[in-house]
């Protein structure tokens, strides 16, 4: 019989061999075809300078906002859809071009928090602020607007643009508060403008709209922290419902 030459494995080692083979095909072979291809697309995707520096879309969108001003001083429904439709955008944009994160299966229970959020906050306010500050706030928000179009800017238009910019966009790369305040400065640029003689006159209720605008988007990048896009979206809806709609009915 031939003496096994000094390189050539032992039984032992060739099943050792045999079963960590095995094992990485198993681990392979285990690992999820969805994770894989996820990898794959985030990998291949483009970049888009809206998703690696998203204050560019945030100055072009706020500049567009305050040229637009003397432009339409008496249109300011197209203003405002110029406005919002620069930021809706920009995060478009993102989304099919950069690195923006997606909306995935959102579950029932984070809906409902996002709307039992948005309920908590609207109610103290309607019920104190309603006849005073919130009913003249809202005509000169909005000034001129039917109660159709109002709906439609308020339920549509804005959550929709602010929510994938501010919450969608700028939220992944920069931190909730600086976010929060992003987004009052952004409404301030946009809506003062248009009240700036109420302003003006009476600077109290300047000072409790911008409280109110600032306590509202801390929630809502609050609620996209814990329970997902999604909900600050729907919780946007209802606090505009609740804040702003309702009072201008009565």
């Amino acid at each position: 019989m031939m003496p096994k030459a000094p390189f050539d494995p032992l039984p032992d080692d060739e099943d050792r061999a045999d079963s960590t083979g095995e094992s990485a095909v198993a681990a392979d072979s285990s690992e999820a075809p969805q994770a894989r291809t996820e990898t794959a697309r985030a990998r291949a995707r483009p970049q888009y300078r809206g998703a690696s520096d998203p204050l560019f879309g945030f100055i072009i969108a706020a500049a567009l906002s305050v040229g637009l001003t003397p432009l339409l001083p008496d249109s300011v429904e197209l203003r405002y859809t110029l406005a919002w439709g620069a930021l809706a955008g920009v995060s478009v944009l993102s989304w099919l071009l950069g690195n923006m994160e997606r909306i995935g299966q959102e579950r029932p229970d984070n809906l409902g928090w996002g709307v039992l959020y948005g309920i908590l906050l609207g109610i103290p306010f309607l019920v104190f602020l309603s006849q005073h500050i919130l009913g003249p706030a809202t005509s000169r928000l909005f000034p001129g607007m039917s109660t159709g179009s109002l709906l439609a800017f308020l339920v549509f238009v804005m959550p929709l643009a602010e929510t994938l910019f501010f919450r969608g966009l700028l939220q992944s790369q920069l931190m909730s508060w600086l976010v929060g305040l992003l987004a009052t400065l952004w409404n301030i640029v946009l809506f003062f403008p248009v009240m700036w003689q109420s302003i003006s006159d009476h600077q109290a209720v300047a000072l409790v709209i911008v409280i109110l605008l600032l306590m509202t988007n801390l929630l809502y990048v609050y609620v996209r922290e814990r329970n997902g896009l999604a909900s600050s979206w729907i919780c946007q809806i209802v606090c505009n419902f609740i804040i702003l709609y309702i009072p201008s009915l009565s």
